[in-house]
Parts: C-alpha cells; structure tokens; sequence
C-alpha cells in the first residue's frame, strides 16, 4: 500500500491524515488531531494564541509548530501504521501568517540532530521570536499605507485578489519593518506558516504555492507571482527576503535526513504546502468550475473554483490560487451559527424544535426579511451590530426561524455574485449542514443540488489529496483531479434538489431583499 501523509495546522492545534492506494482505490487509514494548549503547555498559548495585553496583537510561536509536527509523527508512528510506504507528504496552514528567519537557519536545517526536539533547535534562526497570525487586527494604518501606494483598495483588489486587510502578511511585514528595522534588516527569510512548515519537513528553503500566496495583498493574481510595486510598497529588500512561489504541485525536497533519522521514515516527496482555505477546496471535492461549498459553522462561509479571477467589487470576497492551477472565489459571513442560536433561543427551541419551526413557516415568509447581525459582520460590512425585520412580527417564531434561514441563503448566494460562477452543486459542511431544512432552503435559493459531506477536516484531508497529486505528477503519472477525489470526497445519500417553482420565488425575493438591505446600511453609514 501506498502512502500519502497530509497535515493541517491550524490556529489551535495540528491534525493528520493519512491516506492509503490500491491500484485505484484510496481510502484514510489514520486521522488524529492535538490541541497546541494541551500537548505543549509549555509554549503558554490559550487558544493557539500568545496572550498579550493589546487585545488587536494576535501572535504565536513558529516553534511550538515545529515541535507540534514531531508530536503528531510520533502518535502516527504508536499508533501502528507503517510509514515505510510513505510516498509523500503536503500539508496545509492557517492562512496569513508570517515567519521571520535569519541566515543561520539554511545551516542549522541541514544539521539537525535527530536525538532533539526541532523547537529548540530551531530557536536561534529566528529573527523574530513570535509570528502574526491571521487573528492579528493591529495593522489598519499599514493596510492604508500599502492600499495608497498601489493606487487604492480597487487597484490593489484587482491585482491581487483581496483589498488590504489587517490580518494579511504585507501589512504585517510592513508594521513590523516600521516598528523593528533591525530586526527586520537581519531577516534573511520571511516565510508563510505554510511554506515555513514544508521548510522544516525539507530541510531547506521551500517555495510558497499561490493559494497562500494570494492571501499577503503581494501577489499578482494573473502572473502567479510576486507584485513587485506592492512588494516594493511593503518594505525595503522585502524581494529578496521572499520566497519564490511555485505551482502547487511543486515537489519542494526530500524528507530531510534529521525526520528519517528521528521518525524511521524513508525519503519521501516534500510537497509544497498552501493555506487552509485552498487545500479545503480539494477535501470538500471542488475539482471543477460550478461545484461549490457552504460551510455553515461559527461563520459561514461559501467558495468554490474559478476558471479566470474575478474582484468583489464590494472588497468583501477574496480570490486566491486554486490547487488546481485556477483560482477560488471566496466569500465569509460574520452571522453563522451564533445567528442561528440566537434565534433559536430567543423561542426557546432546541433543534429539533428549530426545524420545526423552518418547516411550518412558509417558503418566502409571505415577503418578509430579517436582517440577522447580531455580531459585526463582514460580508456586508456591518459595523454597528442589530436584528433588522421587514414585514415580520418579532413574536412570530417560525417567522423568524424561517427569516434567519433564508437572509443567510440570499446573502450567499447575493455577495457570490461577483464569481460569475452559476453553482450547479454544492457540497455542505459544518454543524448545520446536518439539517436538511436548512439545507432545502439552500437548493431553492441557489437552484442547485446540494449534498451534505461528512468530511470532519476538510483542510487536511485536501493536503493528503494534494500530496497524491503532487507525487503521480513528479513520478510521470499524473493523474486528473477527479480520480484523485474519487471514492475519498463521497456525498452522504440523500441529496437535496430545488423547487423550480420556490427558486423562481426566491429570485424575486432576493430583490427585495438586496434592496432592504441597501437601505439598512444607507442608515448605519449615515
């Protein structure tokens, strides 16, 4: 049996999954997950995060990631999978999130003594001891800086995929050039947690893929590679502290010898790593054009595949590079499940009871709207939080119920309009995917089959996939993206189809609805 060991590291923890071929047939063969707090109290984090008394500075340890990845070969190894038909690995990474090396670090990767720990080893190559991440709210005045220097938040959108935000790696490279030039100037290296991590498995610099590169406002989106009017904009030299981006499948190195030595593991392929988000769009098995995903969590999210990039307009979506060698659309609303509970509790329902309430409503609510910002929200950008009815009484359960559902739906499928992609099936995920009411309302708006997925990590899972891609290309084999996904991203049964008659319906709704929602933030911003 062949091998394929994909890793997702995320803002709390690492998770690994390893995936086994038969001749043609893939199957997981091991899954498990640690939590940073847990299994490495010593790094002090809550959450993954430092903690800290400026409550916009989210930062976090490149070693505890580094020591992270030795803990998780080590359960795979106890826990009985042979590794020796270990053909390759990839990996995937909380996105946005930078890594500052000094020159020592080319040496020290290529002695490391596999009797130690790689964090402590590791420690003195690093010209920054913590690392931004992608929670980090600090840099509003940098992204200004970066956004005017290119021409604006359109301009920069339009070549990068994203206006500039906070959380992004240019406008935290550029606070942090501002604030500590030395440190900065004896940055030899700045990687992404993504590209740091192939680094640490290769022993050598690796090459960022453009899924996590288009997520540092620095990349130009159509050439696949670094802008350099934004690179310049950034910091001074940033261009020779950058490390080249290559194709996704980029083989980036062999296991290094310190990894085979510590864990009995044989040389294998070192794929490029990509963020979350990117390797996610494989694990949920959107491989073409017209597939997309809603993940209905804590925040919903909806993005799928894009032959040619396309801009929001808006400067709420994001496009990055697809592992598949196009790009992804990708639009996230604040209001998701915390939304749901809210109405949920305002009744007193459970979730059986919810449903119910769903199900009695009728489809459109007779015209009525509801706007659900209980929280700030991104998509659209909503600063001032607040419930907003139009047409529906406050008592009304299933009213309300139902007018939470379908704001959610009609602000998705509304704010993706920027793809220019017609979805022809979705693929849902999340807690609330699990809902089939929720999930008929989801078919009638987008006029899409939808089908519930039972992927528990769908980043890791992706970086698996990845890894099987990356490993038949280098071998000579290569094989297409639907026989990577085959039999290892399969739909639960029972899929969802809309009601042509409640789409039409919804069609119209959704008029009214962009219209209600207009006018609401025509009265905030005034």
């Amino acid at each position: 049996m062949t091998l394929y060991l994909g890793f997702d590291s995320s803002t709390q923890g690492v998770s690994a999954i390893v995936l086994g071929v038969e001749g043609d047939r893939a199957h997981v063969v091991f899954q498990s997950s640690l939590q940073f707090d847990d299994a490495l109290p010593r790094y002090g984090t809550r959450h993954g995060v430092l903690p800290g008394d400026d409550p916009s500075v989210a930062v976090s340890s490149p070693l505890l990631w580094a020591d992270a990845l030795d803990l998780m070969l080590r359960s795979i190894g106890a826990s009985g999978v042979d590794l020796r038909g270990l053909a390759a690995i990839a990996g995937s990474a909380q996105q946005h999130g930078s890594v500052y090396l000094n020159a020592s670090a080319r040496s020290v990767l290529a002695a490391m003594d596999p009797a130690r720990p790689p964090g402590e080893q590791l420690a003195r190559s690093l010209s920054r001891p913590v690392a931004p991440i992608w929670m980090d709210s600090s840099t509003s005045v940098e992204c200004a800086e970066l956004a005017a220097a290119v021409g604006g938040n359109l301009a920069l959108a339009a070549r990068t995929g994203s206006r500039a935000f906070e959380r992004f790696t240019g406008p935290q490279i550029r606070k942090f050039f501002k604030r500590e030039p030395d440190a900065y100037a004896a940055t030899d290296r700045i990687h992404l947690v993504s590209s740091f991590l192939a680094t640490l498995l290769a022993g050598a610099h690796a090459p960022i893929d453009p899924g996590d590169g288009s997520g540092t406002n620095l990349m130009d989106l159509s050439r696949g590679d670094w802008w350099p009017r934004a690179v310049e904009a950034a910091a001074p030299a940033l261009a020779n502290k950058l490390p080249a981006i290559a194709p996704s499948w980029t083989i980036a190195g062999t296991l290094s010898p310190y990894w085979q030595a510590r864990h009995g593991l044989p040389a294998a392929h070192v794929a490029v790593w990509s963020g979350d988000n990117p390797c996610s769009l494989i694990g949920a098995g959107l491989v073409r054009e017209g597939l997309a995903a809603i993940s209905l969590g804590t925040s919903d999210t909806i993005f799928g595949l894009m032959r040619e990039p396309r801009v929001d307009q808006t400067g709420t979506g994001h496009v990055f590079g697809a592992p598949t060698g196009g790009f992804m659309g990708l639009t996230c609303f604040s209001n998701g499940s915390l939304a749901r509970e809210r109405v949920r509790d305002m009744f007193g329902l459970d979730w059986a009871g919810f449903s119910r309430a769903l199900a009695a409503a009728q489809p459109g609510n007779d015209g009525g709207l509801l706007l659900p910002w209980f929280v700030p929200e991104i998509t659209p950008s909503v600063a001032a939080p607040g419930i907003r009815r139009s047409g529906l009484e406050p008592d009304d359960g299933p009213a309300n119920v139902r007018g939470v559902v379908e704001a959610q739906m009609l602000s998705m499928a509304l704010h993706s309009r920027w793809m220019q992609v017609a979805f022809d099936t979705i693929h849902a995920t999340g807690g609330a995917s699990a809902n089939r009411e929720i999930l008929q309302v989801t078919a009638d708006v987008f006029g899409a089959e939808v089908r519930q997925l039972a992927v528990e990590n769908s980043a890791c899972l992706g970086a698996a996939l990845r890894a099987r891609h990356a490993h038949a290309l280098a071998e000579g084999r290569p094989l297409d993206w639907d026989t990577i996904v085959r039999g290892v991203v399969e739909p639960l049964p029972g899929a969802l189809r809309p009601d042509r008659r409640r789409h039409a319906m919804y069609q119209d709704l959704m008029r009214a609805y962009a219209e209600f929602e207009a006018r609401a933030l025509g009265v905030i911003k005034n």
